[in-house]
């Protein structure tokens, strides 16, 4: 076997040369972890979740979203994130009203205190983002965000 090969199993888990701090999934699943820990500290302060940042955030992006294209860009079930919008519905973050061209889609749109939630947000999770890219320039960061995208696209849906 040439060394080119035998390098390259090492991303193989099913290769016996395998190791699992060459396998890039295991970064994936190591960074979204620590990530995750450190998002659900800032945000547990004032008062949201990880979810409800998620759907804030592609809110704030979007502008109104029915709730089945909230649930891809979050990727989760569309029953987790129906919950979760009609629980920031209670909490006055966003408001839901039927789709115009088609009563059974739900349209989600921000609230004034839902922006105001998102200023708290980027306050308390900034050092979260700088720490995470702490080292890394922005051609760097540039280059992983579509490398991930390269992989993402190459996964294709389920």
């Amino acid at each position: 076997m040439t060394s080119a090969k035998k390098t390259a199993n090492r991303y193989d888990p099913g290769s016996e040369n395998f190791h699992k701090e060459d396998f890039p999934y295991y970064w994936l699943a190591m960074v979204h972890g620590r990530y995750s820990q450190y998002m659900e500290k800032a945000l547990k302060k004032i008062g949201l979740d990880i979810p409800r940042w998620r759907v804030l955030l592609i809110l704030k992006e979007n502008g109104q979203s029915s709730i089945s294209e909230i649930s891809t860009h979050a990727i989760a079930k569309l029953s987790t994130i129906t919950r979760t919008v009609y629980r920031m519905k209670e909490d006055g973050l966003v408001d839901t009203a039927p789709c115009e061209g088609d009563g059974r889609v739900t349209q989600v749109r921000i609230t004034t205190e839902g922006r105001a939630a998102i200023e708290r947000i980027q306050v308390a999770t900034s050092d979260v983002f700088k720490r995470s890219f702490t080292g890394m320039t922005e051609a760097q960061i540039q280059r992983l965000s579509r490398l991930l995208k390269t992989m993402f696209d190459n996964l294709g849906e389920p």
